[in-house]
């Protein structure tokens, strides 16, 4: 089954960033994804089936913190639910590449209902990423 054929519907996703040069070695380089279409205010990005679209903006919005068991997680954010071994792989690619973390990759909800492995970093632009994994796929959604 192709990212085409799947039953579960694609998103889209554009978010603003003030250098696109910083975008296109992010996310190619250090993140490794597939560049699609261009301009010279924009690029498309292949976020594992999903369109990701970086869109030159040099005007930010204020970012705000939350709480969730004991960080300080950043909103807004996005990012994508991956396999354990997909998530250590980015995990290690990411150390590789000096990446700095917001929230370093660790196991959250330890012992209980949803727990998974997660980890936070910010773009060249400052956007926040989440990357996270479960052992069991069933509580992703878990209350």
């Amino acid at each position: 089954m192709t990212v085409l054929d799947s039953p579960i519907p694609r998103f889209h996703l554009a978010m603003p960033v003030d250098d696109l040069a910083a975008a296109r070695r992010f996310y190619g380089e250090v993140l490794g994804l597939e560049q699609g279409r261009s301009s010279d205010t924009w690029v498309d990005w292949n976020l594992h089936g999903h369109q990701f679209v970086t869109h030159l903006s040099p005007e930010r919005a204020q970012r705000i913190h939350n709480p969730v068991d004991g960080h300080d997680v950043p909103v807004p954010h996005f990012g994508l639910v991956l396999t354990v071994p997909a998530f250590q792989q980015l995990a290690d690619r990411l150390r590789a590449a000096d990446a700095e973390f917001v929230i370093e990759p660790y196991v959250r909800f330890q012992g209980q209902t949803g727990e998974q492995w997660t980890m936070f970093l910010l773009d060249p632009a400052g956007n926040a990423l989440e990357f996270k994994a479960f052992a069991d796929d069933s509580q992703v959604f878990a209350a």
